[in-house]
């Protein structure tokens, strides 16, 4: 029976299936991933705005001084946009914000990012140090300690990493400025104080008791991450076989244990520069550090709403691509879930 014969008994010819459709992770990820940063962007955008507006007390009087006349204070709440409603004014902002108009700081009397964009750089030397040797520092150690598990090293060093990461940023820092500074030792500088047209690198000595403070808060983190990773690869199957296989001990453990202890290295690495942006706020404000942080502290302070506004839409940009990029590189790490299925 050929198909014309088929249709006119009735039967309709059979359709091809449909393909099933092919997960691309990397495609996935970032079409979900970066909508919703954006969303999250601008909902703390709006927080900002919000909780700049709602703060007790008159933001334009407060910057001012009591002895303001109340025609300077009209003239600082226009400039603010303070005398208009709260969704007018939440839209003028945000117009103004994404065309680039971030306007000029009220204690500095210069543009925002003329205060801003040299503490940044400040704190980016900062937390890239820092970053880089808690890193080191982390698989290192948590390499030494898988190896030698339950060994003098590894016990020493767990006991170590468990007490200091219990400790606040400000405790760590006032112990390592009695140390190293003021009390037992006087090798560095209390504090971080430079003039404004200088940049940190110009006096690296006063780099050392900040950088030493949060890698000693930050390492325990990536030390025990990586020597928990490093403890299961060790004693899973492909170790064992590798074993029997006469594999040496620094084959096992470079080549076969320490790339699957990548991705959980990848995330506290991450989490560690996620914990940097906000963290550095405490220890910039017991040495001084003219970074980002000290800017944030100072400008709620002193009611700088610009300077306000702008550091801390800046650091949620910073949160939300960093969050972004760490499972990206996770993903990437990891062959079974990188490949399209």
């Amino acid at each position: 029976m050929n198909a014309q014969q088929t249709i006119s008994a009735g039967k309709a010819p059979r359709s091809k299936p449909s393909r099933p459709r092919v997960l691309h992770p990397v495609r996935d990820l970032l079409l979900w991933r970066v909508p919703l940063g954006l969303v999250s962007v601008l909902f703390v955008g709006v927080l900002t705005y919000l909780a700049t507006r709602i703060l007790p007390g008159d933001a334009a009087q407060a910057v001012l001084g009591q002895y303001a006349t109340p025609d300077a204070v009209a003239a600082l709440r226009e400039k603010l946009g303070l005398n208009q409603g709260l969704l007018p004014g939440l839209f003028s902002w945000f117009g103004d914000f994404v065309s680039g108009q971030y306007g000029d700081s009220l204690a500095a009397r210069v543009p925002v990012t003329d205060v801003v964009i040299p503490r940044l750089q400040n704190s980016a030397v900062l937390v890239i140090i820092v970053a880089l040797t808690s890193t080191l520092i982390g698989i290192v150690g948590g390499v030494i300690a898988a190896h030698r598990r339950d060994g003098l090293f590894d016990d020493t060093a767990s006991i170590i990493a468990l007490v200091v990461s219990a400790l606040p940023e400000f405790v760590v820092g006032v112990f390592v400025i009695f140390i190293f500074s003021v009390g037992i030792l006087d090798w560095f500088p209390a504090v971080s104080i430079i003039s404004p047209e200088e940049r940190i690198w110009d006096q690296p000595v006063k780099l050392v008791l900040p950088v030493l403070t949060l890698v000693i808060v930050t390492t325990p983190y990536m030390f025990r991450m990586v020597r928990a990773a490093m403890i299961e690869a060790l004693t899973s199957d492909y170790a064992e076989v590798a074993q029997l296989k006469g594999a040496s001990s620094g084959r096992l453990l470079f080549r076969h244990a320490l790339p699957n202890a990548v991705a959980p290295a990848v995330q506290v690495f991450g989490l560690n520069l996620l914990y940097l942006a906000g963290g550095i706020v405490l220890v910039e404000t017991v040495f001084q550090y003219p970074g980002i942080g000290l800017a944030l502290a100072g400008a709620v302070q002193t009611r700088d709403v610009p300077v306000l506004q702008f550091i801390v839409v800046l650091l949620a940009i910073f949160y939300v691509g960093l969050n972004i990029l760490t499972d990206l590189f996770v993903l990437l790490s990891t062959p079974r879930r990188r490949a399209p299925r």
